[in-house]
């Protein structure tokens, strides 16, 4: 009978093989920026990192921020719309969209909020709004607490940062050890496909450009290991810091969140003071692209009062 060592030789060898067949190369950043970086794109070089951003429209200024393993481009329709009224700027977090990687792996929530920080002194940026979904939503929240007298309004959608014991299926595998090398190496249309029609409520609303776009920025070379280094992060409970949030907020949920459950919402309105919620009903983790029109209206509203 083969030992316990031959077991786990033999298994590890059995999964090389698997990925070997699988394999997915990696998609260098010149080869999508004709696709995913055309004008109005631009790249800032910043303390080692080179950041993609889009500055759009002119009058008061609104940041958005997106979530886990998606890009500025999950902002495509609000901005379309916003644009007219609104200066809208957002940009890809490190490890994700054409960002990419960070030699320093500064992934972090309070990496990002010093980033956005360093970003708005590049921009000279004295006051905006602020919005962000599901990590971005974290970002902006503790962002928030620690710069309210920069942030004239905060809208936040299906936001992170309350502590949970259950991890979408995707991040639970990018930490698991050796499995966690389909992460890394064997990444098929199909997988990005059913990460969608878990963060979306109706799959009919997922288009095969949507599914493109995030199978190509995944590929962006060093971000699955990125996004596999983000796993392993420690959690931050920061949620102390939510009764110093002084900017009036739109706290905005999609009814039918997968990944994060709609009763949080009431968890941020409990906890910031001058806050309101709107529910989406039929209406997954992402409202912004899921449904445009719908989740704008909302923003439109609370943007608009004095």
């Amino acid at each position: 009978m083969p030992s316990f060592g031959k077991k786990i030789a033999f298994g590890l060898v059995s999964l090389l093989i698997v990925i070997s067949f699988c394999f997915t190369p990696d998609k260098s950043l010149e080869s999508l920026k004709a696709t995913y970086a055309p004008t109005p794109s631009q790249f800032i070089k910043l303390d080692g990192r080179q950041i993609h951003f889009r500055d759009e429209g002119s009058g008061e200024v609104i940041i958005l921020i997106h979530g886990t393993g998606a890009s500025l481009h999950t902002w495509d329709a609000w901005t379309a719309q916003l644009k007219a009224n609104y200066r809208v700027i957002r940009f890809d977090l490190p490890a994700y969209g054409l960002t990419g990687p960070d030699m320093q792996k500064r992934y972090a929530v309070s990496d990002y909020v010093a980033l956005l920080e360093a970003l708005t002194h590049e921009w000279e940026l004295d006051s905006f709004y602020l919005g962000g979904n599901s990590l971005g939503g974290q970002v902006a929240w503790q962002y928030a607490a620690q710069y309210s007298n920069k942030v004239k309004k905060l809208i936040l959608l299906n936001a992170a940062g309350f502590p949970s014991k259950k991890s979408p299926w995707v991040i639970q595998l990018a930490r698991t050890p050796l499995l966690n090398l389909f992460v890394r190496y064997c990444t098929p249309k199909s997988f990005i496909e059913k990460n969608l029609k878990e963060v979306y409520f109706d799959d009919q609303a997922i288009t095969d450009a949507t599914i493109d776009r995030y199978y190509d920025l995944a590929l962006l070379s060093g971000n699955r290991q990125a996004f596999i280094d983000r796993a392993y992060l420690k959690s931050e409970d920061a949620t102390s810091l939510l009764p110093s949030i002084r900017s009036p907020t739109l706290i905005l949920w999609g009814a039918e969140d997968a990944w994060i459950p709609v009763e949080n919402a009431q968890k941020f309105l409990q906890l910031i003071p001058n806050a309101e919620v709107k529910i989406i009903p039929n209406t997954g983790h992402i409202p912004m692209e899921e449904r445009p029109v719908a989740s704008l209206k909302w923003v439109k509203d609370f943007l608009d009062k004095e």
